[in-house]
């Protein structure tokens, strides 16, 4: 089909409606992981290290949490386009809750005993002595931020993206606020370094569940959710479907996470400063990744409310208007990050070897824009139409066979340092970003064969 700018423009408006709220919440969580990483730097090199190296571990877990969570908006949103019930949404909202208690539950199980054992990861002891407490207390945080994910992604299923908007960034302004208080010592508080970020997001985070909380049991329509929630409406079978639906969608997540985390312990092993230069082109990556998924949770609610309509030209119209939209803005972060890549470091630190190594990555980090937005949007559309075990396999053999060997034989014999992991990175995204899309034209090609027999 030819391309009209006419024709997808409706289909702009509604992706973008969605995505920009998301995109703002993703953004600003981004933004505060950057500003940690401003304020450690400028307070040690030693911090800096602390909180990436300590950051790997726990977001590998964290990811797998949050992807599995991700269930609740391709479920909630079918249902709303196919007219379900309140009773029915609300089951889902039931059940939901019980799926979260247990995934938070083998979070903290994954995670608590990896407090006694960071020594064991082989970095240098002044990043262990002051990675221990930073970890800890982002262990604790967990919990809360695992509750907000369900009502935000309960939210995002029957369409509303702007309220999770509004508590991220109010929240996330708070958490800049207490870095400032907590790592340099201000109002009468000892400096705290690295711990000091980690107390003010254990703060911030707390404080975005019992927001979320609050607006829920405020506004009318969706109280009635919780109000409607009755004892029998738990039942194994429901959670089965998040189990059926979550798990491979937190295990692609964490297989992801993985190969990250790997990378930091491994560049771990080079020096602390190629470790802190790993650590912000990590961040200057993640800062326009947030963008994408941000048009990827658009995707997914688009696409399952479509599906639930049973109208598959618009769930192919809106799946190709989210490619367009993510392709534009790659493009804007790759040109960003490939022009200001030897100015960007001197923003997180003034150690000029940590600068030299980083405005490399950078460069790395720029051309994986196009592979690392592609593959998040990929992911996003087979997730709209309840696609998860085989882009599970598809990242597991990109990421863990593919990119990681890969990337310890560019770093270390073939002895190109940390560029040798960026340039993996490249290799391994670029596998699902193909993959990904060739899969959904695939699962779309079937679910119009069904929908044209059934007319039949």
């Amino acid at each position: 089909m030819a391309y009209s700018f006419q024709a997808y423009l409706p289909y702009y408006r509604r992706n973008l409606r969605l995505a920009f709220p998301v995109m703002l919440t993703q953004l600003g969580a981004a933004l505060v992981g950057l500003f940690d990483s401003i304020m450690v730097g400028h307070y040690g090199t030693a911090d800096l290290a602390a909180v990436s190296f300590s950051n790997a571990l726990f977001f590998t877990v964290m990811v797998f949490a949050m992807g599995a969570l991700m269930a609740v908006t391709p479920l909630v949103g079918y249902a709303v386009g196919a007219c379900e019930s309140k009773e029915h949404i609300s089951g889902l909202l039931a059940n939901g809750l019980i799926f979260t208690l247990l995934v938070a539950i083998l979070a903290l199980v994954l995670l608590v005993p990896c407090i006694p054992l960071l020594h064991r990861f082989g970095q240098e002891e002044e990043v262990v002595i002051a990675a221990r407490p930073y970890f800890t207390l982002i262990v604790l945080s967990i919990v809360p931020f695992l509750f907000f994910c369900l009502c935000k992604q309960f939210l995002e299923g029957l369409g509303n993206t702007t309220v999770a908007m509004v508590i991220t960034v109010a929240c996330n302004l708070l958490n800049i606020l207490l870095n400032y208080v907590f790592i340099f010592g201000h109002w009468g508080i000892r400096p705290m370094g690295a711990e000091g970020a980690g107390l003010a997001t254990l703060i911030a985070r707390t404080l975005t569940a019992v927001c979320f909380v609050v607006v829920i049991l405020i506004r009318r329509d969706w109280r009635l959710y919780l109000t409607l929630i009755q004892r029998r409406m738990f039942r194994w079978q429901e959670i089965r479907q998040f189990i059926r639906i979550g798990v491979p969608i937190g295990f692609q997540s964490f297989v992801e996470a993985f190969l990250f985390t790997a990378s930091f312990v491994i560049i771990g092993w080079i020096s602390k400063e190629s470790l802190a230069a790993h650590h912000i082109a990590n961040q200057m990556a993640d800062m326009t990744f947030m963008l994408a998924m941000g048009i990827g949770s658009a995707t997914t609610i688009r696409v399952s409310h479509q599906l639930g309509k049973g109208d598959l030209p618009a769930v192919r119209m809106a799946s190709r208007a989210s490619v367009h939209l993510c392709l534009m803005m790659n493009t804007i972060g790759a040109l960003v990050m490939i022009t200001l890549r030897n100015y960007l470091p001197y923003v997180f630190t003034s150690d000029p070897e940590v600068i030299s190594i980083a405005s490399t990555l950078i460069l790395i980090a720029g051309l994986l824009q196009y592979a690392d937005g592609l593959q998040c949007i990929g992911g996003a559309m087979l997730r709209g139409i309840q696609d998860v075990r085989v882009p599970m396999r598809i990242a597991y053999i990109a990421y863990l066979v593919v990119a990681l060997p890969l990337g310890i034989v560019l770093t270390f014999p073939m002895g190109l340092g940390a560029k040798g992991m960026w340039i993996a990175f490249v290799i391994g995204l670029a596998i699902p970003a193909v993959c990904f899309h060739i899969r959904f034209q695939r699962q779309m090609g079937r679910l119009e064969a069904q929908a044209m027999t059934q007319k039949s």
